[in-house]
C-alpha cells in the first residue's frame, strides 16, 4: 500500500536517518533521491514479496520486522532470516522475487522504481557506497545465520538468537535491554530448527537462571547478558538432544 501522506515522506522524521540508503548523501543528492522514492506501508502478515512473482521496485525497510521464507518440498514453510530497519527487501537487479517476505510487524518501506534508482545509482557515487555496505552488511547477516544453525546445541542457538535481536535493536535504538520476539515460539523454532517445545523449555530456563526476564509472550528483558553470551558458546563442542 503506498501511502502519500505518510510522516515518513519527510526525509527529517526517517527513523535510519544515519543508517539509510542516502545516509552518505549531501543534500541535493538527497533531494534527487527524494524525487522518486515513495513510502508504502505494511500490516502484520501481508506480503511485501511472493516468491516468483515480478516486482518493478527496489526498497529497504525504514520500520518494523519482516521473515524470508520459503515453501519447501514437504509443504513446511522455511523462515531463513529475518529484515530489519535498514536491509533491503527487494534489491537491483532483482526482478523476480526468489523468496517471500512477510510483514511480521507494521512494516514501512522507502521504495524506488528499479529502472530509475539503478540510473540513479550510477549517478549519485555515495548512493552506490552506500548500497555495497548494505549488501556487505547482509552477506555478514548470512553468514553469522549459517554460525548460528551450526552451533551444536539447542541453548546455543537460542541464546545466540535473543543476543542477536538485542545487537541489531541497539544498532537501532541505543542500548536497551528489552526486545520484542518479531516471530512466534513456532515460528523461532523453525528459524533455528529446534521443536516448539525446546525453545519454551529454553527460554523458561533462561528466566529461572536470571538471564531474561519474560515479561509477555513477545517482550523479552536481557537481564544478564553476559551470561546470555556465555550460554550462546563460541566454538560448540557438545551435542544436545532437542
Amino acid at each position: 500500500m503506498t501511502n502519500d501522506l505518510h510522516p515518513f515522506q519527510d526525509c527529517s522524521n526517517c527513523p535510519i536517518n544515519e543508517m539509510a540508503l542516502c545516509s552518505k548523501c549531501d543534500d541535493d543528492e538527497r533531494d534527487q533521491i527524494k524525487a522518486i522514492r515513495t513510502i508504502q506501508t505494511f500490516a502484520p502478515g501481508q506480503d511485501i514479496t511472493v516468491q516468483g512473482q515480478s516486482n518493478g521496485l527496489v526498497s529497504t525497510i525504514v520500520e518494523g520486522v519482516a521473515t524470508v521464507s520459503r515453501i519447501m518440498e514437504d509443504g513446511q514453510r522455511q523462515v531463513a532470516g529475518l529484515l530489519f530497519p535498514e536491509d533491503i527487501v527487494t534489491r537491483p537487479g532483482e526482478s523476480v522475487a526468489s523468496v517471500d517476505i512477510v510483514a511480521k510487524t507494521p512494516v514501512t518501506l522507502c521504495c524506488f522504481e528499479r529502472g530509475q534508482f539503478e540510473d540513479m545509482v550510477e549517478e549519485i557515487p555515495h548512493l552506490a557506497s552506500r548500497l555495497s555496505e548494505i549488501a556487505f552488511d547482509e552477506r555478514d547477516e548470512a553468514r553469522e545465520h549459517l554460525f548460528l544453525l551450526g552451533r551444536t546445541t539447542s541453548t546455543e542457538r537460542l541464546a545466540s538468537f535473543l543476543a542477536y535481536l538485542l545487537h541489531r535493536k541497539n544498532r537501532r535504538v541505543g542500548p536497551t535491554q528489552v526486545i520484542r520476539l518479531p516471530l512466534s515460539r513456532d515460528e523461532i523454532g523453525s528459524f533455528l530448527g529446534l521443536a516448539l517445545e525446546t525453545v519454551s523449555r529454553h527460554l523458561n530456563a533462561f528466566a529461572r537462571k536470571g538471564m531474561i526476564e519474560i515479561v509477555d509472550s513477545r517482550k523479552i528483558r536481557i537481564l544478564d547478558l553476559t551470561a546470555l553470551e556465555n550460554a550462546a558458546g563460541s566454538v560448540p563442542l557438545r551435542a544436545e538432544a532437542s
